[in-house]
């Protein structure tokens, strides 16, 4: 699969494209704004963008913005310096959204992102973060006592980044979503990396735990399976991945996972007889298996977003 459409919404507001020479909606504050430019765009021009944005609307009503493509994604990093710089105008910002593009736009594993720290630093107040992309991706161990959501989407995860993670303190945190990816893409993530967010000390609100697209989901589900953050979770998501009857099997010897709302495995290369099994040993569980995948006549498998 490729990311060939963009959200129409997001932080549950209708996402509204920016365009100089369109007029405002009605309240500029009720929308998400999507700030996107041409491939060819220039750094500076990118600048002049948000600057022309920012003489529109006013900048303290702006509480959900998503960033674009800010020109080429592929060879000039994520505009962090300049989102906080911003910071003292944009005092009303609680969700971002750092590299949301389509394929045709930037393939993800080529988005050249950045050191994200000094946003959470930047922006205390920030409830949402979600950045696609994990070429160039570091992330310094912070407290944000705000943050609600955040996702980091990619073809290939650095372990960095994942222990990072994990060291970070995130008491208000109830969504973590991380896209593991594969090692061809930079994905070299282990389980070991993935213990400090596995155990849940740091994370002591969290709900919603996402790892996915994931090489590595069959280990994934079996450290899972006696991971004791899994107890406090609703949701729990190991979609897009590989993970096959091997973690499956490991799922259901585990610790209960009646208690969950919601388990959500779809891309996947489960077999029917262990499929039937996590829905008729899941009551009451919304347990999602579509999207069943078969290896290829080499008998590999591939997760759903790589490149």
């Amino acid at each position: 699969m490729t990311i060939n459409t963009h959200l129409t919404e997001f932080a549950g507001r209708p996402v509204v494209v920016f365009d100089p020479s369109e007029a405002l909606p009605s309240d500029p504050g009720a929308v998400a704004w999507r700030l996107t430019a041409d491939y060819d765009t220039s750094a500076g021009d990118f600048a002049g963008l948000v600057e022309q944005f920012l003489g529109k609307v006013e900048p303290a009503s702006v509480q959900a913005l998503i960033i674009g493509q800010w020109g080429s994604a592929y060879e000039e990093e994520a505009p962090v310096e300049l989102l906080v710089g911003l910071a003292d105008r944009l005092t009303g910002l609680r969700a971002l959204f750092l590299g949301e593009m389509t394929f045709e736009e930037c393939e993800i594993s080529w988005i050249q992102q950045a050191d994200v720290t000094p946003l959470l630093v930047a922006y205390p107040e920030l409830e949402t973060l979600r950045v696609r992309g994990a070429d160039g991706l570091v992330v310094t161990p912070t407290r944000h006592e705000a943050l609600r959501e955040l996702a980091f989407e990619s073809g290939g995860l650095p372990a960095a980044v994942v222990r990072a993670v994990g060291e970070c303190d995130l008491p208000g945190l109830t969504h973590l979503e991380l896209w593991l990816g594969t090692d061809n893409y930079g994905g070299d993530a282990t389980v070991e990396d993935l213990a400090p967010i596995l155990a849940g000390t740091r994370l002591p609100a969290l709900t919603y735990l996402g790892l996915r697209d994931a090489e590595i989901a069959d280990p994934v589900a079996a450290a899972l399976a006696g991971a004791p953050v899994v107890a406090r979770l609703q949701t729990l998501d190991l979609s897009l991945g590989i993970l096959s009857d091997t973690g499956a099997a490991a799922l259901l010897a585990g610790q209960p996972l009646t208690h969950l709302r919601r388990l959500d495995l779809h891309h996947h290369f489960i077999t029917p007889e262990l499929a039937a099994r996590l829905v008729e040993e899941l009551p009451g569980v919304e347990v999602d298996l579509t999207d069943v995948q078969e290896a290829d006549s080499d008998g590999d498998r591939y997760v759903d977003v790589a490149e």
